[in-house]
């Protein structure tokens, strides 16, 4: 797997569960506590950490598949 594929499936990742991260976390706070605010830090967090597993999980795969 080339290296511009690996950023790319990072970039996705990391992009796509900061959206629904935050928008989950606005959610959560405007309805729950009645005050619309975003958590940055655990959208980032999640965001980050999703963002390496699953290219990385995907890496592994393809080269399980390989042999």
């Amino acid at each position: 797997m080339k290296f511009k594929n690996v950023l790319i499936d990072f970039v996705v990742v990391f992009l796509s569960t900061l959206v629904v991260s935050a928008v989950v976390s606005f959610l959560y706070s405007f309805f729950v506590h009645n005050a619309g605010a975003i958590d940055w830090e655990s959208s980032f967090s999640f965001a980050l950490i999703f963002g390496i597993i699953f290219p990385w999980l995907r890496f592994l795969d393809k080269k399980k598949k390989a042999e």
